[in-house]
């Protein structure tokens, strides 16, 4: 393979992915492309999102899972009141499912307590998604990299490390990494890592870590870090 390409944190944003695949270059029989998980969310092309990533994953992407698409798997599996408000209610699911077809109308909860109800959702694609990101791995390391959507667990081996961590993770492995192997994340917006609102681009920490969530839904960048040759490219 020419390069190693990482993208992380799309969130629906199905015409800036497209695009920075574009400015990239990406060609799937040379390059080796990592998806670092969120394909889901708050954007408007859930989707669609994922459509692509599956086609991607087809002609040999890695693809990883992130803590979106675990909350997706939560609400949609335990059917629980707090799973279910979590993902939808204050993490962008109800544009996820907007995004399948469906109306305001099919995805409202019922009742609270032991009386919550969930809504029965006619999409044969959704449930078909879910089996997707369900399928997903969580890390892939390579000879000189890590990548993962979260981060690692400073005090554990990567191996035994619980998925829930690996999707979730942020200060502690933001400080306290130490390792020899770069790690590649998304997860925390760069604009927290730099500590600058405005700033979007990739993030370079001392320790051998390296962000590449540029909150491209939230108005930032959809960064793409050619990791073989230390290119950035990026779309608004």
């Amino acid at each position: 393979m020419d390069r190693i390409i990482a993208v992380s944190d799309i969130h629906g944003e199905l015409d800036k992915l497209t695009r920075l695949l574009k400015a990239a270059d990406y060609k799937p029989d040379k390059d080796q492309l990592v998806l670092l998980g969120d394909y889901i969310d708050r954007g408007p092309d859930s989707r669609q999102v994922l459509d692509l990533v599956i086609s991607l994953r087809k002609q040999g992407a890695w693809v990883l899972k992130g803590n979106h698409e675990d909350l997706m798997i939560q609400a949609l599996t335990t059917k629980e009141e707090q799973a279910w408000n979590r993902w939808v209610v204050r993490n962008g699911g109800d544009r996820t499912l907007l995004s399948y077809g469906l109306f305001e109308r099919d995805i409202e909860a019922r009742g609270t307590g032991d009386a919550f109800r969930m809504p029965v959702m006619y999409s044969p694609e959704l449930w078909k998604h879910l089996e997707f990101v369900q399928s997903l791995d969580h890390y892939i390391e390579t000879d000189d990299f890590i990548f993962v959507h979260g981060g690692v667990d400073p005090e554990q081996e990567l191996d035994q490390t619980p998925p829930y961590t690996l999707m979730w993770i942020r200060t502690p492995f933001h400080n306290g990494y130490a390792g020899e192997k770069k790690v590649v994340f998304g997860h925390t917006p760069t604009s927290v890592l730099h500590g600058d609102p405005a700033n979007n681009h990739v993030y370079y920490g001392e320790n051998n870590i390296i962000g590449i969530d540029g909150g491209a839904v939230f108005g930032g960048q959809l960064n793409a870090l050619d990791v073989t040759n230390g290119i950035v490219y990026y779309v608004r």
